[in-house]
């Protein structure tokens, strides 16, 4: 069903605006992503059409991104087995060996399941010397306590090591310590009961002097305390202060520990919103930032990337599929739009 077809009661904006935050919930009509389980849902006609779009002469680009956008991780699971059993190939594999480039990255994103996606992404920002400091936060803050815990799992199983291991390792300090203290996922859920005596021991422990151990105040904080807390907790600070906390933090902090906090805080206020400025940084690169168009694309499809175009679309004044359309070029640019759905007026 297209976005455009939900035109009932309070506009689509203002219905997704009001459950902006709440990334781990759905609005009364369904899902806050792009994707959700395709109804008219045939397997075996997905196999034969993947089969032809890489048998033939030239391979079906269009055919192999209209299957796999339009379908649920899990259905692309069910294509995924079902073609190993009817041909007793690895449709992965034959994928890969028709494409090429960023077509064959994203086929492989889109056809990993999500724990093994987050691992590969995670190694990445933790071996590669030149990936962004905020995306391992971004995997390791924005995941449900169960898609962590599954995700370590396999990084385990896949890489021989524990994902902490490759932390102590390649990080050091203040950013060591916040990655560590989010991989354990410990943060506490919402009792629906405010603790005010907690909230303020959480403010006067953010305005401690600069020190060792307050900076292990702030990773206990800001790792363990549920959002609706720490949004408390931030807004009274403001209060007290006169400025935000992240003017704090970058007064501070420096380098990847200082990126991290940030991107915490970030995430913490506001997970749509963050994703759309990460998304408008990758956009506005002097060559597109695809892998963490890709990731961000693929990994929010299914649970609020609505959400994220709302907020897109109220910040920069134009809708994250005409962003798409101007900054993106090649292959897989049919493939992103799909992920992204639809424009927003």
């Amino acid at each position: 069903m297209s976005v455009s077809s939900q035109k009932t009661g309070p506009s689509l904006t203002q219905e997704i605006l009001s459950h902006l935050g709440l990334a781990n919930k759905t609005a009364a009509w369904g899902t806050l992503g792009t994707l959700r389980t395709f109804l008219s849902f045939s397997v075996d006609k997905d196999v034969q059409r993947l089969l032809r779009a890489i048998a033939g002469r030239g391979v079906d680009h269009s055919a192999i991104v209209d299957v796999l956008t339009n379908r649920s991780r899990e259905q692309r699971q069910l294509i995924s087995r079902a073609f190993q059993e009817r041909t007793q190939q690895d449709l992965l594999k034959s994928l890969q060996a028709a494409l090429s480039g960023n077509p064959e990255r994203i086929v492989v994103a889109l056809l990993q399941p999500a724990a093994h996606f987050d691992a590969w992404e995670l190694r990445t920002a933790l071996k590669d010397s030149g990936s962004p400091e905020d995306v391992a936060v971004e995997i390791l803050a924005t995941r449900t306590p169960p898609q962590l815990k599954e995700c370590l799992a396999v990084y385990k199983h896949n890489f021989q090591v524990e994902a902490k291991e490759d932390i102590k390792s390649k990080t050091s300090g203040f950013f060591q310590d916040l990655l560590l203290a989010l991989a354990k996922g410990g943060r506490e859920s919402y009792s629906g009961v405010t603790d005010y005596n907690l909230t303020e021991q959480d403010v006067q422990a953010l305005m401690w002097p600069a020190g060792r151990s307050t900076e292990s105040t702030w990773v206990l904080v800001f790792t363990q305390r549920n959002p609706e807390h720490l949004i408390r907790v931030l807004d009274q600070y403001q209060r007290y202060t006169g400025h935000g906390f992240e003017k704090t933090v970058r007064d501070r902090l420096h380098g990847a520990a200082q990126v991290a906090l940030l991107s915490l805080a970030s995430v913490i206020r506001n997970t749509p919103l963050y994703f759309a400025d990460k998304l408008q940084q990758a956009l506005q690169e002097t060559e597109p930032n695809y892998q963490d168009l890709m990731r961000i694309l693929i990994s929010r499809s299914e649970t609020d990337l609505l959400s994220i175009r709302a907020e897109f679309k109220k910040k920069f004044g134009k809708s994250l599929y005409s962003s798409l359309q101007d900054a993106v070029k090649g292959d897989c640019r049919s493939a992103l739009l799909a992920l992204c759905r639809a424009e927003d007026l």
